[in-house]
C-alpha cells in the first residue's frame, strides 16, 4: 500500500513538473486556443493556429511511439472507449467553444492568465471548476445523461474509436503508422508557411506543449501503473484511475473538490498539473517583470465572463475534455469522439466570434 501511495506521489509530482514547463512557455508565447481561432476568423492569421496543429502533430507522433514501444495502453484512457457519445462530444464542443469566447480564454488559458495577475481569471476559475463539478455529479448532468446521451444518440463499437481501430487497424505498429501519417500531413502544412517558420515562439508553443502531454501520457500510462493492494496492476495518481495527460476541465472540478474535502482527498495528476501551470506562468511573468493585476472593465464584460464559465465548465465535461483535454490529449489518441469535439469547439468559437463582431458593428 505504502508503495502505491508513493507511486501516486511521484505521478502527481511529475504532473506539476509538466505543468510548470506549460505553464512557462505558455505565457511566454502567447499561446492561446481561443485566441488561435480568433487570429484565423478575424484577421486572417494562422500563426497560433498552426502552433496548435504543430501541437497535435507532436502529441500524436510521440503518443503513437509509446503505444508502439509498449509504454502506453492505449485501450486505457476515456476516450478510447468503446462507446460513441456523438451528441454529447457535439454539444460539449460547442458549448465549450461558446464559453471559452466569452470568458476570454480557454481553461488552460485561463490558468496562464491567473498566474499572469490577472483577476478576472479568478473570477472564471471559481465558476468554470463550480459548473464542472455540478456538471460531472449534480443536476447538470440530469440532461446530459436523459438527452444527449441516451441510447438514441449513442454507437456501441466493436473495438475502440480510434481511427486505426475503426479501419480495423489494431497493432500497435498499425497504430504508429497512422498517427504517422496524419502527423506528418500536418507538420507539412504547418511548415509550409515562411512566416510560421521564422516565429520561433509558435514554434517553441508547438513543441513543448505536444511534448508534453506525451511526457503526460509516459507518467500516468507507465510510471503510473503499478501493483495496488489486491495485486492487480493498476493506474494510479489519477483521479479517473486510467492513463491521462494534459486536460483543464475535470482537474479544476477535482481542485475544488480537493479544497472542499481536504482531508479525505489526494493530489492527484490532473490536480497538480492546474497549481503547475499558473505557477509556471507566474514564474514567467515575475522573471520578465509583466505580471500586472488586471480586472473587469464592466459590470456586463464581468458577467459575460462569468456565462462563458459555466458554459466551459459544462461544455468541457460533457464533451470529456477541452482545447488542451480533446485538442490536443485526446486527438493523440486519434479518437473519433476526440475530433468532433475539436470541431465544435472551432465551430462555436468562431461562431460566437461572428457574432459578437455584428453586434460591434451594429452598435458602432
Amino acid at each position: 500500500m505504502e508503495g502505491v501511495q508513493s507511486t501516486a506521489q511521484l505521478v502527481a509530482w511529475l504532473g506539476f513538473a509538466l505543468a510548470l514547463v506549460f505553464g512557462y512557455v505558455a505565457n511566454k508565447t502567447s499561446f492561446c486556443t481561443m485566441g488561435a481561432v480568433s487570429d484565423v476568423v478575424n484577421m486572417d492569421d494562422w500563426g497560433r493556429m498552426r502552433a496548435w496543429m504543430m501541437a497535435i502533430a507532436i502529441a500524436m507522433l510521440g503518443t503513437g511511439a509509446l503505444v508502439h514501444l509498449g509504454l502506453l495502453d492505449i485501450t486505457k484512457t476515456y476516450y478510447t472507449k468503446e462507446t460513441f457519445y456523438w451528441l454529447a462530444a457535439l454539444v460539449g464542443g460547442l458549448s465549450f467553444g461558446v464559453g471559452m469566447t466569452l470568458a476570454g480564454g480557454c481553461g488552460q488559458r485561463t490558468l496562464v492568465r491567473l498566474g499572469g495577475g490577472n483577476l478576472k481569471s479568478v473570477v472564471v476559475f471559481l465558476f468554470l471548476g463550480y459548473s464542472a463539478l455540478v456538471s460531472m455529479n449534480g443536476v447538470f448532468r440530469i440532461f446530459t445523461d436523459k438527452v444527449l446521451r441516451a441510447e438514441l444518440f449513442t454507437v456501441h463499437l466493436e473495438h475502440m474509436q480510434t481511427i486505426p481501430s475503426l479501419v480495423h487497424l489494431n497493432e500497435p505498429t498499425q497504430h504508429l503508422m497512422v498517427a504517422t501519417g496524419i502527423a506528418l500531413a500536418l507538420l507539412v502544412f504547418v511548415f509550409a508557411n515562411k512566416e510560421f517558420r521564422g516565429n520561433v515562439d509558435n514554434i517553441l508553443a508547438g513543441l513543448v506543449v505536444g511534448l508534453v502531454v506525451v511526457g503526460g501520457w509516459y507518467v500516468t500510462g507507465k510510471i503510473g501503473l503499478t501493483e495496488n493492494e489486491f495485486m492487480e496492476m493498476a493506474y494510479v495518481g489519477t483521479d479517473s484511475k486510467l492513463a491521462e495527460s494534459m486536460t483543464f476541465v475535470g482537474p479544476l472540478a477535482y481542485t475544488m473538490d480537493l479544497w472542499a474535502y481536504w482531508s479525505d482527498k489526494h493530489v492527484t495528476f490532473g490536480v497538480a498539473c492546474v497549481f503547475g501551470v499558473v505557477i509556471g506562468s507566474f514564474l514567467y511573468s515575475v522573471f520578465n517583470r509583466t505580471f500586472r493585476w488586471e480586472y473587469f472593465n464592466s459590470p456586463q464584460d464581468m458577467f459575460r465572463h462569468i456565462v462563458g464559465s459555466i458554459l466551459m465548465g459544462y461544455g468541457g465535461v460533457t464533451a470529456m475534455g477541452c482545447t488542451i483535454g480533446q485538442g490536443v490529449t485526446g486527438v493523440s489518441t486519434l479518437a473519433l469522439g476526440s475530433f468532433v469535439v475539436l470541431f465544435g469547439i472551432i465551430a462555436g468559437a468562431a461562431v460566437t466570434m461572428k457574432v459578437q463582431y455584428y453586434l460591434l458593428m451594429r452598435e458602432a
